[in-house]
């Protein structure tokens, strides 16, 4: 596992991956599992995985913790930077960052959670979780409700900031005042889009942002990759291109759950089984399932 400082580099290099976490069928880590999905986006040129929302880490238990970085460092290539999350919670936040401590994690990212928490609160907590962890944060900006710009960047300014994750949804990307406000005041570099293959374009071309993260990568990592690379050398008509095959999974995420849906589209792919999902979640009814399967093995065989 990597486990150098962050750097620019890092975040724009490689797309930064947001997988599913694999359970065996008593809802205990796959290591078998979770390794098959690893190696399956190595492949594809991914160098960056990030266990959060995707993962259902806001259901984790603290007790299976230390388990999941064990397993993750050890499932990791030499050169793949991995992510883990704490919280939501402050407590929870707090529990983790004292584990973390044990291990070689260069960063980790602070779930949003709208209720209950206030700005200020968030960078309250933050703040103590890099006293207590001592790793810089990922912030993970979901809601413009969650911490205001002005705050982000104090928290950047004071060292406490390895990169922001920015996830507000809008309903046309191009038109955001936040995100707008926000690079005025924090060093584009450590700002990546957080939305997946769908607004990165605009994100990276219309407000120089330095990267993206995504979940329908875990399926075609090659392709996710490519779309990054075209961006990069500003071929935009080949990323639209690209970033159009990734819209009918996409498609299935937004109408019956972003999370759910990469989670059984991963199983019905092939590429590794990822079993029960942890509850407060539940398992998609079945008639949604072969419309999933489609849309995954299409995506697949691209």
């Amino acid at each position: 596992m990597k486990t150098t400082p962050v750097t620019t580099a890092d975040l724009s290099s490689s797309v930064i991956a947001v997988p599913p976490l694999c359970r065996n069928a008593d809802l205990s880590l796959s290591r078998e599992e979770n390794g098959k999905l690893i190696q399956h986006m190595y492949a594809g040129g991914i160098r960056t995985l990030l266990y959060g929302g995707n993962a259902n880490l806001y259901n984790i238990a603290v007790s299976e913790y230390a388990e999941l970085l064990t397993m993750l460092r050890e499932l990791a290539p030499a050169d793949m930077w991995m992510v883990p999350s704490v919280g939501p919670m402050y407590g929870t936040a707090m529990d983790q960052a004292a584990i973390l401590k044990d291990h070689e994690f260069p960063t980790a990212m602070l779930l949003p959670t709208l209720f209950p928490s206030k700005p200020a609160g968030v960078a309250t907590a933050i703040r103590h979780f890099v006293e207590r962890s001592g790793l810089k944060a990922v912030l993970y900006i979901k809601d413009e409700g969650y911490i205001t710009p002005e705050l982000a960047a104090e928290l950047v300014n004071d060292g406490l900031i390895s990169w922001i994750k920015y996830a507000v949804v809008k309903e046309d990307p191009a038109q955001d005042a936040y995100l707008s406000k926000l690079i005025t005041l924090v060093n584009t570099d450590l700002i990546v889009s957080g939305i997946g293959e769908q607004p990165a374009i605009i994100h990276l071309r219309d407000f120089g942002i330095t990267g993206f993260t995504a979940g329908c990568v875990c399926i075609k990592p090659q392709l996710s990759t490519d779309m990054l690379h075209a961006i990069q050398a500003k071929d935009y008509a080949k990323a639209e291109e690209i970033r159009q095959i990734f819209l009918p999974l996409e498609d299935q995420r937004n109408a019956h759950s972003p999370i759910l849906v990469l989670h059984h589209a991963v199983t019905l792919a092939g590429i590794a089984n990822t079993g029960p999902v942890l509850p407060l979640l539940s398992e998609l009814p079945a008639h949604l399932m072969p419309g999933i399967e489609k849309a995954a093995k299409e995506l697949l065989a691209r």
